[in-house]
């Protein structure tokens, strides 16, 4: 892939569970890397009174839950103008994801790592922003994300195993939303979360076995989707600190041959 002299930004979205860290990555990233700003895909919640029911319970996390044509609208606004879009009100940044939880070791590490990236970000177009889009339901292969996926230009995905995902969700005060504030009812992660998670990744992984975590290597590589392993090679979950490490890495090695072949 190349950048056109014509694209005002660089969109990087950042999937993956609920609760696996998605959006506290993003906000560091943001901090790191200059000329950044995020886009979440909560900001694109249908109103509550639209979404389906499942299990009981109105289904926050299902593909039928997203105005997928506004986030389409945001991000062809964004690569052609490099702004926030100014239609688009955003709520979750009013979210709390708690303390962060990289060392100052790691965040040294990763700022050393963008520092020594060539071209050095001091070298960086000037006209080109970075986007990071944020969201639970990037990936899905419902023919309705073709137009988000066509403009993302870098993937990367995170894990949370069942068990992880779930208590961190579970632990979360609630989320604001158009109408006020949505707290999780009894139940609604493993009932509704979860299972929906389950149903629109498990394409990603070894015979669809998401339980298993073995993410499948020849889907991720036809996707241009990357994700981190145990041992740096694709799959797996770790501590958070090691994950921005990761990501600032993958980032940087993609961004050396974007911005390098870049026609500016």
């Amino acid at each position: 892939m190349t950048l056109s002299k014509d694209q005002k930004a660089l969109i990087i979205s950042l999937s993956g569970p609920s609760s696996s860290g998605k959006t506290t990555l993003a906000r560091l990233l943001r901090d790191l890397l200059p000329n950044t700003f995020i886009l979440h895909e909560d900001d694109f919640y249908k109103p509550e009174s639209e979404l389906p029911i499942r299990a009981g319970h109105r289904d926050w996390d299902c593909p039928q839950a997203i105005d997928l044509p506004s986030l389409t609208r945001a991000l062809q606004h964004i690569k052609s103008t490099g702004e926030f879009p100014p239609f688009v009100d955003s709520k979750e940044d009013q979210n709390t994801v708690g303390s962060c939880p990289a060392s100052p070791t790691q965040i040294n590490l990763a700022k050393a790592i963008i520092a020594s990236s060539s071209p050095p970000p001091s070298s960086w177009p000037k006209d080109l922003k970075i986007c990071l889009l944020d969201g639970f339901l990037l990936y899905s292969q419902q023919p309705e994300f073709r137009p988000i996926l066509s403009q993302i230009d870098i993937k990367l995905f995170l894990l949370a195993s069942e068990e992880k995902a779930i208590a961190r969700r579970k632990a979360r005060d609630g989320y604001v939303t158009l109408e006020g504030f949505w707290k999780d009812p009894e139940g609604y992660v493993e009932d509704v979360v979860w299972p929906n998670y389950v149903a629109q990744h498990s394409y990603l992984f070894e015979g669809g076995d998401v339980k298993g975590g073995k993410l499948d290597k020849e889907v991720l590589g036809r996707e241009g989707i990357v994700a981190m392993s145990e041992d740096g090679e694709g799959e797996g979950e770790q501590g958070f600190g090691e994950v921005l490490v990761w990501a600032v890495g993958e980032l940087v090695g993609k961004l050396e041959g974007l911005l390098g072949d870049r026609d500016v």
